[in-house]
């Protein structure tokens, strides 16, 4: 990582109050700014309840699973059909289409394995857990457990050995059952033995434990506003590419004083991964949703979680999940940080795209409404328009 100092020496040059109305920068901005770019993300840390997450032959099966349509009901939906290759591995719909219409919109997965907990509420509490939601998921790919083991031992028996050993005798073990499927699946499910349901379980973690390992390589690339930051920092003046008009480096400005937007979207992810209510209103048409209050009671049950039998490594691990909040005013309507790398490009926004453009976010920010549930942390900002402008106009170099 570069110095402090070194840094805060070149941005002293290169944000000096000139005669164009460009701001001046403390020496503690300067520090915050040198804090948000991607040069400054440590290397990614193993996961240590997934021992495969860094075997190159996994994160290949898991890049197969992926794009594997055969693994949903309809043989129409894979992973990849909701995060798409060329749309920031998002969809750009308000809200997900899997085999029906979710209630919720698809999240980016760049630099998603750095993150403690998954999905806009947080119900999941591992990259490998999460990839298992959608397959049992009845709007996503609607699958079932026993259906997804044979489907491995039939078509890819040989891989998956090759990488977590022996797949179980599924002999005799029904076509169709799982726990969450349908009355009849779940009714298989619960005829099976004990020893049969924990080693489908078994198969069925290391499918999330493989394509956590793909997706563990799926990473935020640089942006103009990092070139800058980086050019600066390297004592060169930022021209071209690398440079910021006198309205970003307002918006840069407003970004880390004025507007706050730092104090959840920082470090260079622009993301603080925790949960927030920002006073969203509903959206039109679907049940409430009261994010983080209803998901810490569904991630303490889950039968993949951390503590549970799937986890590999020692409970040492599982730290976010034993200590994390219960409960609390703060927990209601509370959803998760999205990153703002890349935002500016896929509109809509929130968790169920109720706000349709970065002008509009900034706005709503700044107006601050009553959340419809709990208390909202936003206060009004007071910006003027060309604030707001000079703000959206700094998010657009986190997507160039």
């Amino acid at each position: 990582m570069r110095s402090r100092a070194t840094f805060a020496l070149g941005l002293t040059a290169a944000l000096t109050l000139g005669g164009c109305g460009e701001p001046d920068f403390t020496e503690a901005e300067k520090a915050m700014i040198g804090s948000l770019s991607l040069s400054e993300l440590p290397p990614l840390p193993p996961d240590p309840t997934n021992r495969y997450a860094g075997l190159p032959a996994a994160a290949a099966f898991g890049a197969t699973l992926f794009f594997e349509q055969r693994l949903s009901r309809d043989g129409n939906v894979s992973c990849a059909t909701c995060h798409m290759i060329d749309r920031q591995f998002q969809d750009g719909r308000p809200l997900a289409v899997g085999v029906a219409t979710t209630n919720r919109r698809t999240m980016p997965l760049a630099g998603v394995a750095r993150s403690p907990w998954f999905f806009w509420d947080g119900r999941k509490d591992s990259l490998w857990a999460q990839a298992l939601g959608p397959l049992e998921d009845a709007r996503e790919h609607a699958g079932n457990r026993t259906a997804y083991a044979h489907f491995i031992r039939k078509e890819f028996g040989d891989r998956y050995e090759r990488i977590f050993g022996p797949l179980p005798d599924l002999s005799g073990l029904p076509k169709n059952a799982g726990p969450l499927g349908t009355e009849a699946e779940k009714a298989a499910w619960n005829g099976m033995s004990g020893e049969q349901r924990a080693s489908v379980d078994r198969v069925f973690a290391n499918l999330g434990k493989a394509i956590a390992a793909f997706e563990r390589s799926i990473v935020h690339e640089p942006t103009r506003f990092d070139r800058f930051v980086d050019a600066v920092a390297a004592g060169r003046d930022p021209e071209g590419e690398a440079a910021l008009s006198d309205e970003e480096m307002h918006g840069l400005k407003l970004f880390i004083g004025k507007a706050n937007c730092v104090t959840c979207h920082n470090g260079p992810r622009f993301t603080d991964d925790h949960f927030h209510n920002t006073g969203i209103p509903e959206a039109k048409g679907l049940p409430e949703d009261r994010g983080r209050e209803t998901a810490v009671a569904q991630v303490a049950v889950d039968p993949f979680n951390c503590l549970g039998a799937f986890r590999d490594g020692g409970e040492e691990a599982c730290g976010e999940l034993r200590f994390m909040v219960k409960s609390g005013d703060a927990l209601k309507r509370a959803y998760k940080t999205p990153s703002l790398r890349g935002a500016a490009t896929r509109p809509p926004y929130m968790h169920s795209g109720q706000i349709a453009t970065p002008d509009d976010v900034v706005d709503h920010y700044n107006t601050a409404p009553a959340s419809p549930r709990g208390t909202s942390e936003l206060h009004p900002l007071g910006l003027s328009e060309r604030e707001q402008a000079a703000l959206v106009a700094f998010l657009k170099t986190l997507a160039e």
